[in-house]
C-alpha cells in the first residue's frame, strides 16, 4: 500500500510539473526564469551535445546546415518529451489505484497501464483495455481531455512561432542590399550616403524590429536557435550591425539623427541583455578587436564626407568606447553560445551581397551594379 501511494504521488507530481512547464513555454506570454524546469534542462542538455558535435566539424555550409536543424528538431523532441512524460505519469496513477483494468487477454500490469495511458492520451479508443471502477474511469477521462488539449495547444502554437520567425527574417533579408551580408556598419553608411533622412527612417524601423524580436524571443526562446536561410545572415549579426551603427552615430553625430540612434541603441541593447539572461549566457570580452583605430578613423571620415553634423574629435573615441562596452561582451557571449559569427565594423572592399549570387555561382564582378552607392566610390576615404 505504501509503495502504491508513493508511486501515485510521484505520478501526480510529474503530471503537474509537465503541465506547468508546457503552460509557461507555450501559453504564458512572459519570461519565466526557472533554472531547473524540464524544458530548460532539456534544451541545455541537448544543445550542449549538439554543439559538441558541431565544433568538431569544419566551418562551412555543412556545419551551418547541421546547426540549423537543431531549432525545429529540438521543438519536436520537446513536445514528444512532454507527451510521453504525461503518459508515464498517468500510467503511474493507474498503477497506484491497483491496475483496475479489464483486459482482453492476460493480467493487468504496469505495462498494461502504460499501454492504456498511451491509447487514452492520444484518444485512440481501441477498446481492448478498459477501466474498472469509478476512480480509474475518472482518471481515464481526465487523461483523454489532457491529451486532446495538449494536441490543440501544439497545433495553435506552431503558426504563432513560425509567424514570429517570418517577421524576424523579413528585415534581415532587407538588410542584405543595405549593409551587405554579413552586415557591417561601414557598408550601411556607404550605401546610405548623404540621405540622412533615409538613415533616420531605417534606424526607426530597426527600433521597432528589435522590440518585436525581444518580445517574441523572450516568449518563445526556441526561436533563438532558428537560423536564417543564408549562412552569412543571422538575427544576432543584424542586431550587432545596428548597435554598431547606432553607437557610431551617437558618438559622432548631432541633431535628430542622433536622437533616433539613441532610441534604437537603447531597445537593441535591451534585447541583447535580456536574451542573454534568458539563455543563461555570461558576457565575455571580445577575443579580438572588432574595429581598429584606423577603422574608426575611416568611419569618421566617411561621416564627414557625407556631411553629417559631426561632434569634435576629442569626445568621439571616449564615447564610442563607452557605448561598445555596454553591448559587445553580451554579443560575444551570445555568438559563442549560438555558434554565430559576429560581424566586424568594416568589410572587404569587394564583398558580394546575397542577391548578387545564384545557385550557379557568383555573378562576375561588375556584371550587376550595386544597389545604392557603390563601395568603390570611396577609395579615397
Amino acid at each position: 500500500m505504501g509503495t502504491h501511494l508513493i508511486v501515485g504521488a510521484l505520478g501526480f507530481f510529474l503530471i503537474v510539473l509537465i503541465l506547468r512547464d508546457a503552460f509557461e513555454q507555450l501559453v504564458l506570454p512572459q519570461t519565466v526564469r526557472r533554472p531547473f524546469g524540464p524544458a530548460r534542462l532539456f534544451v541545455r542538455t541537448t544543445w550542449r551535445t549538439w554543439r559538441w558535435f558541431a565544433r568538431r566539424m569544419a566551418p562551412g555550409r555543412p556545419r551551418e546546415r547541421y546547426l540549423s536543424v537543431y531549432g525545429p528538431f529540438s521543438l519536436i523532441l520537446l513536445l514528444m518529451y512532454w507527451g510521453y512524460a504525461l503518459i508515464f505519469g498517468f500510467a503511474m496513477l493507474q498503477w497506484s489505484l491497483g491496475s483496475r483494468l479489464a483486459v482482453a487477454s492476460g493480467t493487468p500490469s504496469f505495462g498494461v497501464d502504460l499501454y492504456m495511458s498511451g491509447t487514452t492520451f492520444f484518444t485512440l479508443g481501441l477498446g481492448d483495455v478498459t477501466p474498472n471502477g469509478t476512480l480509474p474511469r475518472i482518471l481515464t477521462v481526465a487523461e483523454a481531455g489532457t491529451g486532446f488539449g495538449f494536441l490543440a495547444l501544439v497545433i495553435a502554437y506552431l503558426p504563432v512561432l513560425y509567424g514570429a520567425f517570418s517577421r524576424r527574417e523579413l528585415n534581415i533579408s532587407l538588410l542584405d542590399a543595405r549593409a551587405s551580408s554579413p552586415p557591417t556598419a561601414e557598408q550601411l553608411l556607404r550605401r546610405m550616403g548623404r540621405d540622412h533622412a533615409a538613415l533616420e527612417r531605417l534606424l526607426g524601423e530597426w527600433e521597432r524590429w528589435a522590440a518585436e524580436l525581444m518580445e517574441s524571443h523572450l516568449s518563445y526562446p526556441v526561436l533563438g536557435f532558428y537560423r536564417s536561410q543564408h549562412q552569412n545572415q543571422s538575427w544576432l549579426a543584424s542586431l550587432t550591425c545596428m548597435l554598431d551603427v547606432s553607437s557610431l552615430t551617437i558618438a559622432c553625430v548631432e541633431g535628430t539623427l542622433a536622437r533616433q540612434a539613441r532610441l534604437t541603441f537603447a531597445i537593441t541593447r535591451h534585447a541583447i541583455v535580456d536574451l542573454a539572461q534568458v539563455f543563461g549566457i555570461k558576457p565575455e570580452p571580445p577575443r579580438e578587436e572588432r574595429v581598429t583605430p584606423e577603422g574608426i578613423v575611416r568611419l569618421r571620415r566617411l561621416l564627414q564626407r557625407d556631411e553629417f553634423p559631426a561632434r569634435g574629435e576629442t569626445e568621439v573615441e571616449a564615447k564610442l568606447l563607452e557605448l561598445r562596452s555596454l553591448y559587445e561582451p553580451f554579443v560575444q557571449g551570445m555568438g559563442e553560445y549560438f555558434m554565430i559569427t559576429i560581424p566586424t565594423w568594416t568589410s572587404a572592399a569587394h564583398s558580394t551581397d546575397n542577391w548578387r549570387t545564384s545557385a550557379w555561382g557568383r555573378i562576375a564582378a561588375g556584371a550587376v551594379p550595386h544597389v545604392g552607392r557603390d563601395v568603390h566610390d570611396d577609395a579615397t576615404v
